[in-house]
């Protein structure tokens, strides 16, 4: 059996996640800003569909892209050393548009019957966004946006939510700039929550819980910047920060 959250009710520990479905802790409760913060710092986030109750899940093992991992096919980053040149029409922006990026986000896929981004999560997660807490990166391509993702920065600790792609590379362009700015700001690790083939072919891998749990605790302690620009700087493609496939 899961807890049943009542309002102001604390969440369970993490442990008693169940192991089938695997990682689900708890239900019920509410998408308050205050409750969502909560969650991430305690690594839970939520995760459910229409008709459900809010359903609170904390995965084991956890899937993470380490910011120093970042993996770059040579196309991408053939890409990437094109930004800000006067030829390239692609243009990364931070927080120009964070609803249009959400519900990007939320809209039906091909290989998906349904969303779980819901007009409460999107009201929730604009909510967050105006306290300058979750944050949208959006690719731009001539002056339409493209593709993009967004997610929380608690501390130094960033928590990504989801993304989409209009165009080729659109999704993945924003993901290295965001990486790019991360690194720059102090931010050892992105969670990606569930594990996929998508976000291990980019660098992301799983690690155990308790060592998840362990580093979201020391990092979201630290202050939480919320002046983003508002124009991404390029990407710096080094080995370090993007490691071409060979």
């Amino acid at each position: 059996m899961i807890a049943w959250l009542e309002p102001g009710e604390p969440f369970p520990p993490v442990e008693n996640a169940l192991t089938e479905p695997a990682g689900l802790l708890a239900a019920g409760g509410d998408l308050r800003p205050a409750r969502l913060i909560d969650a991430y710092r305690h690594g839970i986030f939520p995760w459910y569909s229409e008709g459900q109750p809010i359903l609170w899940w904390s995965t084991d093992p956890r899937m993470v892209l380490f910011t120093d991992e970042l993996r770059v096919s040579h196309s991408l980053k053939k890409r990437l050393l094109q930004l800000g040149t006067p030829q390239c029409s692609i243009e990364v922006r931070c927080d120009s548009s964070f609803e249009e990026v959400i519900r990007a986000c939320a809209a039906p896929r091909s290989n998906q019957a349904g969303t779980w981004i819901s007009e409460p999560m999107i009201e929730s997660y604009s909510q967050l966004h105006q306290m300058g807490i979750a944050h949208s990166v959006e690719t731009w391509v001539d002056g339409e946006l493209a593709g993009g993702l967004y997610g929380l920065a608690i501390g130094r600790m960033f928590f990504g939510e989801s993304m989409f792609a209009r165009r080729t590379d659109a999704s993945k362009i924003a993901l290295a700039c965001l990486v790019e700015l991360l690194v720059g700001r102090g931010f050892p690790m992105i969670d990606c929550q569930q594990e996929t083939a998508h976000l291990a072919s980019l660098g992301a891998r799983p690690i155990s819980r308790g060592v998840f749990v362990k580093r979201v605790g020391e990092l979201v302690d630290a202050p939480t910047i919320r002046d983003w620009p508002k124009v991404l700087p390029e990407p710096v493609a080094t080995p370090a920060r993007a490691k071409a496939d060979r």
